[in-house]
């Protein structure tokens, strides 16, 4: 292995985070980690981020509070006020001087005049303007009033997959989860405007959209072309999460055989059975007395050694308190120390060789850089010729880079999907013995012609890409797969570590191969540790993480979010595999990723680590109330929903003092909401119980709309929780064209969701292949690798190609 290249490969891009909140924060963060010199202006009041603690805890003046110093790490710190007129200039600037800006709302440098979006396009149009807003910057809603609750429940998140049981209201995800996701899509946005190259474009990121890719299963495609919703009532996932005898732990069963293997595990084998009309999760919630009564009779150590025998997924539940202790943690080198304040943070996201990540920094004190920057030079840019935009809208981000796809399931294609709809060739490799695992959960009688060519997810998931069948078991099937590596630039895959050892593909065969490729492995638990061949879906992961931890109620074991393990490993492995190409571009090199699932959960559940071990406090979950806003809570409404039950509900979050007068306001100035004593946000954290009694009981006898159209006009955080499937009836949806359609021929037409932002430089449609069938591009891409029609035919005859699964499926 070559030495690191000395510097990180961002050095030398500058951003300007005109940003607020953990959002563009993180985004910044990310972009600091990968090299970039980030300049953070404040306002003279500073970032209220520094003044945060999710626990509550007492911050001393001039001290800024951990979460802050963890997501400031290396940047900048400059003050502007913009009421006086140097200060424009500084900023100015520093605009002037820089290759991108972050921006969101909420501090008055932003919603300057002259630093707004449009504005800083207009006056620095060399600049990416990445803008990260609840809703986007266009459309009716682009204004509205939302806080990360009201989000959930716009984005059908608070009941999409069915977490919870039908007798307590559904419940959101708790730890701020949305935010670092919308960070993240923020940061890969960034990085994939400046692959374009070429004049500057503003990026309209809405986290709404974020939060549909990432909390939902793709519920509009498996409405339209199935016929039903993914759920239609909450039930427990079981096991789950459930009490062993020492302890919680976090059980799954993600597949058919997963399933069987639980019920032999447990000593049940007569559940098995393989004719059954109904699903695993029906299954298990028959049986799920038994189950848990099982579990409740072993200690976690002896259940997790079993599981990972029979290769069930599995977790221990890992909080603020415990997580720093578990054995892979401790093994992987997992957390550090904050450089200023000693308390405890996760590592990077992801790893890389040779390429390097800037090491952690120290966060900067208030408008410590400010004279420094006041005194810099400015950094004299040559002007882009007037040809220059329209070619650089002319071609997509990834027009030119090739993508061999051995990636399944979710994480590895949501990853490899972004690509493939900003312009890279991405070719799927499946094979005919053990098909893309989406393609067999959608429940499609193995009776229906062509039933693998009906999945909504896999077809949701792979548009843009081509699709190639190589059994990599057989010996003629390697040394073609060797062939096409030598073509594509990057190789990605998800599988577990022991996979690819057994055909012998590490990155040194890869390199022997093509030097200057870029392999980007996604293992669940990552490449080394004793969690190393533990089975890895969302569940775990997010449960492994801490994520699991903070959702549900506190009188009974957590929900898993059961959803954003996947999506948020797939965008952090974007800006892994971003970072590693521009290495690439820089040295020549190639470049080992390793993007991890559980490293890409830890870092979004980081507040629960840095929380405990900079202040001693245990952050718990409470049903639908938060730290971030009081009241929040879900109130059931007098709607009668789709499946005939009063089972309508209406988010509403105060996170403002304003907010709460403004929602008094709205209710018609009630003598109880009139209380002094509710005036402030501690005020009403002790009341919480009866404010939540006075809007149950007014909102009990209303509907969701008029209950929406009554607050929102009144600039409250307000939302209908809504069915996932019903996505597409938000006007604002339809007004940034998130969705698309596309018709596929096996399936025909249906609506598929595309990326949470919109780039001024194109692409304006996304999609626009559908899926590829099982081997559809077979012929296509070996004549490509030189082989002929005869040796194409007799790679079919042998089973080294096909175009229908050989093996045998449970319905």
């Amino acid at each position: 292995m070559q030495e690191a290249h000395a510097e990180p490969p961002l050095a030398g891009y500058i951003v300007v985070d005109l940003s607020t909140g953990i959002a563009g924060a993180y985004c910044t963060k990310l972009l600091a980690d990968g090299g970039a010199d980030v300049i953070k202006v404040e306002p003279p009041a500073g970032d209220p981020l520094r003044y945060w603690s999710a626990s509550g805890a007492a911050i001393r003046p001039g001290v800024d509070g951990a979460l802050f110093n963890f997501l400031a790490g290396s940047k900048h710190s400059v003050v502007a006020d913009p009421a006086v007129g140097d200060d424009i200039e500084l900023v100015d600037k520093l605009l002037a001087g820089a290759d991108a800006v972050v921006w969101s709302r909420g501090s008055e440098v932003a919603e300057f005049q002259h630093f707004t979006p449009d504005a800083i396009c207009r006056r620095h149009p060399h600049l990416t303007v990445t803008a990260i807003t609840p809703f986007g910057l266009r459309g009716a809603w682009c204004d509205r009033a939302a806080t990360e609750f009201t989000l959930q429940a716009w984005s059908g998140g608070i009941v999409g997959l069915g977490r919870g049981v039908p007798d307590r209201a559904p419940v959101y995800i708790g730890g701020q989860v949305g935010e670092y996701l919308a960070g993240a899509y923020a940061s890969a946005a960034t990085l994939a405007s400046r692959y374009r190259a070429g004049a500057g474009e503003l990026v309209d990121l809405s986290m709404l959209e974020t939060q549909i890719l990432c909390l939902t299963y793709y519920p509009v495609t498996y409405f339209e072309m199935l016929g039903r919703p993914w759920r239609d009532a909450r039930r427990l996932t079981v096991p789950g999460v459930a009490q062993a005898q020492d302890g919680l732990v976090d059980l799954g069963c993600g597949t058919a055989q997963q399933w069987f293997d639980l019920c032999a595990m447990t000593g049940h084998p007569e559940w098995i059975d393989e004719d059954s009309p109904l699903s695993i999760t029906e299954l298990a919630n028959v049986y799920a007395d038994d189950i848990y009564q099982w579990v409740q009779s072993h200690p976690v150590d002896e259940i997790r050694e079993l599981a990972t025998a029979f290769r069930i997924p599995n977790a221990p539940v890992a909080n603020g308190a415990n997580i720093t202790g578990l054995d892979h943690f401790v093994a992987r080198g997992s957390f550090t120390n904050n450089p200023r304040d000693g308390f405890q943070q996760p590592t990077h996201p992801y790893r890389m060789q040779p390429a390097r990540l800037g090491a952690p920094g120290w966060p900067p004190k208030l408008g410590e850089h400010t004279a420094l920057h006041q005194a810099a030079t400015l950094r004299i840019r040559p002007k882009p010729k007037a040809s220059e935009p329209s070619e650089a809208v002319a071609q997509l981000p990834f027009a030119g880079l090739r993508v061999l796809d051995m990636t399944t399931f979710w994480a590895g294609p949501c990853c490899t999907h972004f690509l493939a709809m900003l312009g890279a060739e991405v070719i799927h490799l499946e094979s005919a013995r053990r098909p893309d695992g989406t393609r067999l959960i959608a429940g499609v009688p193995v009776t229906e012609a062509q039933w693998w060519e009906k999945s909504p997810v896999f077809c949701a998931l792979n548009t843009n890409k081509k699709g190639l069948t190589l059994d990599l078991q057989k010996p003629r099937g390697r040394e073609l797969l060797h062939r096409l590596i030598a073509s594509c630039d990057v190789i990605a895959e998800n599988f577990t570590p022991r996979v690819l050892d057994q055909i012998g593909l590490d990155f040194a065969a890869v390199q022997s191969i093509r030097p200057d490729a870029v392999m980007l492995r996604m293992p669940g638990f990552g490449l080394d540790g004793p969690w190393r061949d533990n089975p890895a879906f969302a569940y775990v992961i997010e449960s492994a993480a801490g994520v699991s931890w903070l959702t549900g109620y506190p009188d009974r074991p957590p929900y898993e979010p059961y959803s954003i393990g996947d999506p948020n490993a797939g965008i952090h492995a974007v800006n892994a595999l971003l970072l590693a190409l521009e290495h690439r571009r820089r040295t020549g090199a190639g470049v080992l990723v390793e993007a991890a699932m559980v490293d890409a959960a830890l870092n979004i559940a980081a507040e629960q680590v840095i929380e405990y071990s900079a202040y001693g406090a245990l952050l718990q979950r409470a049903g639908n109330r938060g730290p971030t806003a009081v009241p929040q809570n879900l109130y059931r409404t007098a709607d009668v929903d789709e499946f005939g039950r009063l089972d309508s509900w209406v988010a509403i979050a105060t996170a403002t003092d304003d907010q709460w007068l403004a929602l008094a306001s709205a209710l018609g100035a009630p003598a109880w909401a009139g209380d002094p004593a509710l005036a402030t946000a501690a005020g009403r954290r002790l009341h919480e119980d009866d404010i939540d009694e006075q809007l149950a009981a007014w909102c009990a006898h209303r509907s969701g709309d008029e209950i929406v159209a009554t607050l929102w006009d009144a600039g409250v955080p307000v939302a209908k929780v809504l069915q996932p499937h019903r996505q597409t009836e938000l006007t604002q949806l339809h007004a940034r064209g998130f969705f698309e359609v596309l018709d596929h021929p096996v399936n025909g037409p249906a609506r598929l969701s595309t990326v949470p932002m919109r780039f001024s430089g194109g692409p304006s449609r996304f999609h626009s292949q559908p899926a590829p069938l099982l081997g559809q591009h077979n012929r296509e891409l070996l004549t490509e690798l030189g082989l002929t029609e005869a040796e194409i035919s007799e790679l079919e005859a042998e089973g080294v190609i096909g175009h229908a699964p050989a093996l045998r499926t449970p319905s």
